[in-house]
């Protein structure tokens, strides 16, 4: 199964990603640990990457469309793959649609994680991060809705999104993905 994960920051995506890889037996796909590799093994992709980085800046689409695609090449991903972090904006999600509509091998599905902001400031104030203050987690979630509402509404438009609450427990959350990923649709291949 082919999935992407949404949902802001407090939603639960690691958690949930982490349970997700388990019961589908897919590999878990983050853009910053590919970059973290790709950084650690000196290639090309990463050393352009770490320019960026290392100057507080965002890695350019390009370079983390060509980290993904190369992933995506590798002989795990050919049962499937969850990917978690990516895309980020609608060029990214129009980028690697027609890179995985050129292998035959489009989206089976986008789980997006909800959860109202209230419930996120206060888990993420109780992570106890320096950078987890009210004020900012609020322009956080500003940043996420301004990127991720495009994003929803293009797979909600390709028929591939499912909602999913991510309120309560991390067995209850976890239960409405399991149900919402089992009703998926895979076409034979």
């Amino acid at each position: 199964m082919r999935l992407v994960l949404l949902g802001p920051p407090g939603a639960g995506k690691g958690t949930q990603a982490q349970r997700l890889v388990e019961f589908l037996q897919i590999p878990h796909l983050s853009t910053g640990d590919m970059l973290r590799d790709a950084i650690a093994k000196g290639t090309s992709v990463g050393l352009h990457a770490k320019q960026f980085i290392d100057q507080g800046k965002l890695v350019p689409d390009n370079a983390v469309l060509q980290l993904v695609e190369q992933r995506l090449e590798l002989p795990d991903c050919g049962t499937g793959f969850l990917l978690d972090g990516f895309p980020r904006s609608l060029p990214q999600a129009r980028a690697v649609d027609q890179f995985l509509d050129g292998r035959g091998e489009p989206l089976d599905a986008v789980i997006e994680l909800q959860v109202d902001q209230e419930e996120v400031i206060k888990r993420l104030m109780s992570r106890g991060r320096g950078d987890d203050k009210p004020e900012v987690i609020r322009q956080r979630m500003i940043t996420y809705q301004e990127q991720t509402k495009p994003l929803s509404d293009y797979y909600r438009q390709g028929k591939i999104l499912h909602a999913v609450d991510a309120m309560g427990t991390m067995d209850e959350v976890f239960s409405r993905m399991r149900k919402a990923v089992e009703q998926i649709k895979v076409p034979q291949r």
